[in-house]
């Protein structure tokens, strides 16, 4: 079992940034990705960013250029940096974990809201 854990999140106005932070704890050792997805109101979970222990790393194109994800494979950490944050963004954001075979690990959800 992994258990994540968020921080971060809030109301920003639209242009602003935030930072988003999970740890994994438990059985990290078997995690070979770590990323953040997030659900709008009304809609499905998409991926938002993520990146694989050797480095690779996807982002959703609706955030390529203004998101960026990072991990401290010492430290079981996620972080997720959001710039040019707009309203569209609003949503609950949550960390994830992929462990061998397609198991997928969930933290609680953050709220961001970006609003005027």
């Amino acid at each position: 079992q992994v258990q994540l854990v968020e921080s971060g999140g809030g109301l920003v106005q639209p242009g602003g940034s935030l930072k988003l932070s999970c740890v994994a704890s438990g059985n990290v050792t078997g995690i070979v990705r770590m990323g953040w997805y997030s659900r709008s109101p009304g809609k499905h979970i998409d991926v938002i960013a993520v990146r694989y222990n050797e480095g690779q790393t996807t982002y959703a194109d609706r955030v390529t250029g203004r998101f960026f994800i990072s991990r401290d494979l010492a430290k079981n950490t996620v972080t997720l940096e959001m710039n040019d944050l707009k309203p569209e963004d609003t949503a609950v954001y949550y960390c994830n974990a992929l462990v061998p075979i397609d198991k997928h690990y969930w933290g609680q959800g953050t709220q961001v809201t970006v609003s005027s």
